[in-house]
């Protein structure tokens, strides 16, 4: 008689990610979410600081949330446990397609022709945005690295940080953005407002116009989130920062030890790393998002009275 297979050991909640080791799966992943979320910005309506484009995490992957073509519906993840790329409408038609080495050229022809099949005619702009260099999505064979389980690591670690931003945001009582993920800088996001408006940004990032970027910081903001890094810092963290930045924001005293301010990101750090091998990592992240609010706030003359709240008592569910 046949044994049954034992169970695969648990993964690691907050798994390790060096980005050295995968950091050619991630400049392809990262364009092939912004392949999807050009579907969706091409679809949706527009919601302030450009919530509308942003994809969301799930137990299996990212998401889109449902797009609205007219009447109908449809919705676009990606499966990392699978490691495949599902579109459903509304009506319960599906494709899919593999999430496997393979050029974003190859990628962006297949899902396009996938979309058509369902009757879904949409037309993007077919070129990345907020990269230094750019090849346009049908010519790129450059990118065509795709490890599996990396991927599932980047998801797991996205979980786990949308898990704890969420508990973040709901101590804030004044106007929080969703906890997001945009596909333009390949980053988790939680942003909160102090009610102002900011001053006009004058110019934009790399390969995004200044009207864009001016609509996304057109009010105060103290915003957080997670990165996988890149040649400027080499490494995923969590980042924090203030839009406008206050006088003394840079030096003001942070928690926990770990975390410092990168002057060239103007942006506090504090390494994934040292967060996911701490004893209690979710103490430590919290303390780094409270610390780096409370730089934005005080040095901001934010009116923290009326906008916070105290955390709720563990155990206690809001609203029983």
């Amino acid at each position: 008689m046949t044994q049954p297979e034992p169970p695969a050991p648990p993964a690691e909640p907050w798994p390790s990610l060096p980005l050295a080791a995968w950091k050619d799966t991630y400049a392809t992943l990262h364009l092939w979410t912004q392949i999807v979320g050009k579907v969706r910005l091409r679809r949706s309506p527009m919601v302030n600081h450009w919530w509308q484009v942003a994809l969301y995490l799930t137990t299996r992957g990212l998401t889109t949330s449902p797009i609205p073509y007219g009447e109908r519906l449809f919705e676009i993840e990606f499966d990392f446990r699978t490691h495949r790329l599902r579109i459903e409408t509304g009506e319960g038609e599906t494709r899919t397609l593999a999430l496997a080495p393979r050029p974003v050229a190859d990628f962006y022809r297949e899902f396009m022709a996938r979309l058509r099949e369902l009757g879904l005619e949409v037309k993007i702009w077919p070129v990345p945005v907020e990269l230094p260099t750019v090849i346009p999505f049908a010519e790129d064979r450059v990118h065509a690295s795709y490890d599996a389980e990396y991927a599932g690591r980047c998801w797991r670690a996205l979980l786990q940080a949308d898990r704890v931003l969420k508990e973040f945001r709901s101590r804030f009582l004044g106007k929080a953005s969703p906890v997001h993920f945009f596909w333009g800088s390949f980053d988790l996001a939680a942003t909160r407002f102090s009610g102002r408006r900011a001053p006009e940004l004058s110019s934009g990032g790399p390969n995004v116009a200044a009207w864009v970027m001016q609509e996304a910081y057109s009010h105060e903001v103290s915003s957080a989130g997670f990165w996988p890094g890149d040649d400027r810092f080499p490494e995923p963290a969590f980042y924090a920062y203030a839009y406008p930045e206050p006088d003394g924001f840079a030096d003001y005293p942070v928690h926990p030890e770990q975390a410092f301010y990168h002057r060239e990101l103007h942006e506090f750090l504090l390494p994934y790393e040292a967060v996911r091998t701490a004893r209690s990592p979710d103490r430590m992240l919290l303390d780094f998002l409270q610390s780096t609010y409370e730089a934005a706030a005080e040095l901001g003359g934010w009116d923290r009275a009326a906008l916070e709240r105290s955390p709720a008592p563990a155990g206690r569910g809001r609203g029983t």
